[in-house]
């Protein structure tokens, strides 16, 4: 198994992902967001790359059942009924809606990659679940990190070194590229303790700053989703045996 790991969506042409298998890493804080989402009964998740098609596909659906979702410089979109952080999607708000979803990086990351054949969200929360979801496939994969504003994110590097260590527990064929081995090396000496490691970050600082602390807690947990999102027909969705 071939794995490499792109350290940031930036320079990276849409068609290279064409009928490759991609796991898009966005630890603070769209892996999450999209995540908890789906665990609390959204029925799907639409990431776009701009607030205005945003506003354009939300206008398009019944109203009562979309939501628009997602934030700017870390801060919620006037008009939009959400941001990004994880904590607002709620079993109470998104069971059963449609949400629209704009970030500054992690969406930007998902429509880049969607000529993608296969194409799923991970974080810290799902890795074991994403990493038997990709040892049963066996294909070669990317991981894509989202990265923060065309530069490295730390943090998406350590996620993804620890993803491809829960695959080395049961595959010994493992080639990986240099950024690949270097994200394994990152998460080797700086993610054991995943929440100091998280708030020692760049972009843990501005969400500090910005009132979301909380949210650095809830993306340190580790496996605490057993489920695996999948980019299908434009949209991120559970496989109907998960629904």
């Amino acid at each position: 198994m071939n794995i490499n790991v792109i350290i940031s969506p930036c320079g990276v042409e849409e068609l290279y992902f064409t009928n490759k298998s991609i796991v898009v890493i966005d630890v603070l804080r769209a892996s999450n967001t999209i995540i908890n989402a789906l665990q609390n009964g959204a029925k799907e998740i639409i990431p776009v790359a701009a607030v205005e098609f945003a506003v354009k596909v939300s206008g398009g659906m019944f109203g009562g059942q979309t939501l628009l979702g997602g934030e700017r410089n870390t801060k919620k979109i006037e008009g939009f009924a959400l941001g990004n952080s994880p904590l607002e999607y709620s079993k109470e708000i998104v069971e059963g809606k449609t949400i629209v979803f704009y970030t500054t990086n992690g969406t930007q990351a998902i429509t880049k990659a969607k000529f993608s054949e296969f194409l799923t969200i991970c974080s810290f929360a799902n890795l074991t679940a994403v990493a038997n979801e990709l040892i049963k496939k066996g294909n070669d994969f990317e991981i894509l990190c989202a990265g923060r504003n065309n530069t490295l994110s730390l943090e998406d590097l350590i996620c993804a070194g620890s993803l491809i260590n829960e695959i080395s527990k049961s595959k010994d064929d493992l080639n990986l590229t240099d950024s690949a081995k270097a994200s394994v090396i990152l998460n080797n000496s700086m993610g054991k303790d995943i929440h100091k490691m998280l708030a020692e970050t760049d972009h843990a600082e501005l969400l500090i700053e910005n009132g979301f602390e909380d949210d650095i807690t809830f993306c340190s947990k580790l496996n605490s989703s057993d489920i695996v999102p999948l980019f299908i027909d434009n949209a991120l969705k559970l496989p109907k045996e998960e629904n």
